[in-house]
C-alpha cells in the first residue's frame, strides 16, 4: 500500500453532507474523491474546472459611475411601486444559499 498523508479541511457542514450524498451515490470514499481532486490539480497545473463569478452577483455601489447609480435607485423605485418586493428574510435566505454567506 503506497504511504499518504493526512490532510485537514474546514467546510461548512452542509457543504459536506452534500458532497458525502452525492459521492456516496457514487460509490467513492470522501478521501478518495479529494485524492482525485488533487491529481486533477497536478496533472491540470491548477484548479480543474472554471472558477467565474456568478454573473447575478449582487452591485457594489462604489464601482457604479453616478448615471448607474441613479438608474439603480429609480428602477428599485419602479419596482416597490409596481409590487415587486421581496421579504427580507427571504432575500438573506437566497443570498445564503447562493453565496454562501
Amino acid at each position: 500500500m503506497a504511504r499518504t498523508s493526512n490532510i485537514f479541511a474546514r467546510v461548512e457542514p452542509e457543504v459536506k453532507e452534500q458532497a458525502e450524498k452525492v459521492l456516496n451515490q457514487l460509490g467513492i470514499p470522501m478521501s478518495n474523491a479529494i485524492g482525485l481532486f488533487l491529481r486533477q490539480v497536478v496533472l491540470q497545473r491548477g484548479i480543474p474546472f472554471d472558477m467565474k463569478l456568478p454573473s447575478n452577483q449582487p452591485l457594489a455601489i462604489g464601482s457604479l459611475s453616478d448615471e448607474q447609480f441613479n438608474a439603480e435607485i429609480e428602477k428599485g423605485f419602479r419596482n416597490l411601486a409596481a409590487g415587486n418586493v421581496v421579504p427580507a428574510e427571504r432575500l438573506a435566505e437566497d443570498l445564503r444559499r447562493e453565496y454562501g454567506l
